[in-house]
């Protein structure tokens, strides 16, 4: 029974047709099948996906699969919840319809049409919007939608200019393409997983990566946090280096990925999350490093690690810093933000493995390269850290790193500091 139907066992009698011939359960969705029984929506699911094909209360064969809401019981038993309100009960929610696979026929041949026949483009940006809504209520209508083609549909409308030859070759032209038609088919497209093939299918077309490289800069937050979505999708699915190369290797793409991250207009979680992801997908391309760094990927970094991210993206962010670390402009110029070091170190031990170890790799980088750098990482304490990193149970990786600093680091130590301390002697360090 839902978790806020636990006060029934006080006493409060549940009607017996508001149960689930299943679960015993309240309905919350209750649906009728075609041997007239009605059941909850996912039990009844669990039970067909489980293999069975007869009714569970009557053992009839099922004629069809089809499950009919049963509107009726449903607001019965949404009244009796409120009747018994002052009981603890609260009131199910009217549940969202899945689709059904003609109308996502009807709305995917609406939104494929040529415009200017029988349809509008208005009415072609109506079908893919309420599309979109279907495949945000569940994943079992994402499922649907893509079951018939959707992918595919999407991919030729977004591309339709480009494929015509109508495009413009020039990342930085104007107008930039916001049409409505444009903005909800990217919308649909980036909630979907694109198989590889799909994603060659963008990527090796230069007119295509063009497209959506302008896309990055369009008047519209959504369309340039869509497009970012989707090169970082893109990025992500193609195996050849080749085709890797061909997206990340402008600095257009890394410009306007970058101003996800660094615009207060873009500074919704999604943007942010987004952007963080993208970055990570072109710079692990090793030729497209530079570029990240002369647009200024290191210093929009720092400054937007340094505020709130989620775990996850704080992973994917210090990833992006020790890659770039490994080029010696990368070093430069994260060794010249006030925060970098102090950041690193405090992260160490702080947010998860992964990122204590990207932290070590990154400060390794600097430390090795520039020495005033490790004159403020000892100040700001990563001796003591690195201490405590070597006596951890954390990655052997990050265990390394950090002993490869301590022994970069030991000329770097104040006489009086730890050389002599109990804590020094039992770390695993070797003795220099």
């Amino acid at each position: 029974m839902p978790g806020n139907l636990e006060p029934l066992d006080l006493g409060i009698q549940i009607p017996y047709h508001f149960r689930c011939p299943i679960s015993l359960e309240l309905m919350s969705d209750p649906v009728t099948i075609s041997t007239g029984q009605t059941y909850d929506r996912t039990s009844i699911e669990s039970w067909i996906a489980m293999g069975n094909t007869t009714c569970p209360v009557t053992r009839l064969s099922f004629s069809d699969f089809t499950l009919i809401p049963n509107h009726t019981l449903r607001r019965l038993i949404q009244e009796w919840c409120v009747a018994n309100r002052s009981n603890g009960v609260e009131r199910i929610p009217t549940p969202k319809q899945p689709a059904d696979p003609i109308s996502v026929r009807s709305l995917l041949s609406q939104a494929s049409a040529i415009s200017g026949t029988h349809v509008s483009v208005r009415s072609r940006a109506a079908a893919i919007r309420r599309l979109r809504g279907l495949a945000r209520d569940s994943e079992k209508n994402r499922v649907l939608i893509a079951a018939h083609n959707a992918k595919e549909i999407l991919i030729n409308i977004l591309f339709s200019d480009v494929d015509a030859g109508k495009s413009s070759s020039s990342p930085s032209s104007s107008p930039y393409p916001s049409s409505e038609l444009v903005t909800e088919s990217v919308a649909l497209l980036v909630i979907f997983h694109l198989t590889e093939t799909e994603c060659v299918s963008i990527a090796s077309d230069l007119g295509r990566v063009k497209f959506i490289t302008r896309l990055l800069f369009d008047s519209l937050i959504d369309n340039r946090v869509n497009a970012a979505a989707l090169i970082e999708m893109v990025l992500t699915g193609v195996k050849s280096h080749d085709l890797k190369l061909m997206i990340s290797g402008s600095d257009s793409v890394f410009e306007g990925v970058l101003d996800l991250l660094k615009n207060p207009n873009s500074s919704s979680r999604r943007a942010l999350k987004i952007g963080i992801k993208s970055v990570f997908a072109l710079c692990l391309v090793k030729q497209s490093r530079h570029l990240a760094v002369s647009a200024g990927v290191p210093a929009v970094l720092i400054d937007r690690l340094a505020a709130d991210f989620d775990r996850c993206d704080t992973e994917r962010g210090l990833a992006t810093v020790e890659l770039l670390c490994r080029l010696p402009e990368g070093c430069a110029a994260f060794s010249e933000h006030a925060l970098t070091v102090d950041f690193l170190v405090k992260t160490i031990l702080r947010v998860s493995e992964r990122a204590t170890e990207y932290a070590a790799g990154a400060l390794l980088a600097l430390c090795t390269a520039e020495e005033r750098c490790r004159e403020e990482a000892v100040t700001v304490g990563l001796v003591t850290q690195l201490l405590l990193l070597v006596q951890s149970d954390c990655t052997e990786r990050a265990k390394r790193k950090a002993q490869m600093l301590l022994k970069l680091l030991r000329d770097s130590w104040p006489e009086n500091n730890l050389g002599n301390s109990d804590e020094f002697g039992r770390s695993e360090v070797a003795p220099f």
